[in-house]
């Protein structure tokens, strides 16, 4: 039996009432490693604040392992940490979310990337959620990082997170214009 394709539709107004009982902002209780907590804005290309934009994050413990069946390798497992996070915007387009650092995890031809969070970011009017990766500003890996690599060099900043702090990292997600952060077509 084949079933006919239906057509896309949009994220609609209400999104975040089906996240919200979901959202989780918070990855850093009982992990091991050091706390980061990152926040920024979603802007549209206007820099209008984008209020309903639920970001969802993924990432690797401090150790550089992923809580997934998939990944094998020798690498410890923290039982403490998850690396899911879903975190909304709110009237201002503002997130916050804490973690911990992740470690580096092997990229293509078993190189290793610099330690990254791993985004996809839903809001209204997009027929597919976007993806991304915030890297963090200052971390020697950066520059030999093969994915960050793949990014022409005047558009890296758009990926990387800037130092707002002590262990406090700001990085705003801009949806178009010249400033328009880099989305991966995965």
């Amino acid at each position: 039996m084949t079933l006919p394709v239906t057509p896309s539709q949009t994220v609609g107004p209400f999104v975040h009432l089906g996240f919200d009982p979901m959202t989780r902002a918070d990855a850093a209780a009982g992990a091991a490693g050091p706390v980061v907590t990152l926040s920024g804005r979603v802007l549209d290309g206007q820099g209008q604040p984008i209020p309903d934009a639920v970001l969802e994050v993924w990432q690797a413990n401090a150790a550089g392992r992923y809580d997934h069946p998939d990944d094998r390798r020798n690498v410890p497992l923290d039982p403490a940490f998850r690396g899911f996070l879903r975190v909304p915007t709110d009237a201002g387009g503002r997130y916050r979310l804490r973690t911990i650092r992740p470690g580096p995890v092997p990229g293509p031809g078993g190189r290793m990337q610099a330690p990254h969070l791993l985004v996809c970011l839903f809001m209204r009017g997009l027929l597919r959620h976007l993806y991304t990766r915030v890297y963090f500003a200052g971390d020697p890996a950066n520059d030999g990082c093969p994915i960050l690599a793949l990014v022409p060099a005047g558009r890296r900043s758009t990926m990387v997170a800037l130092p707002d702090g002590e262990g406090a990292y700001r990085w705003d997600i801009v949806m178009q214009g010249p400033s328009e952060t880099v989305f991966l077509n995965l």
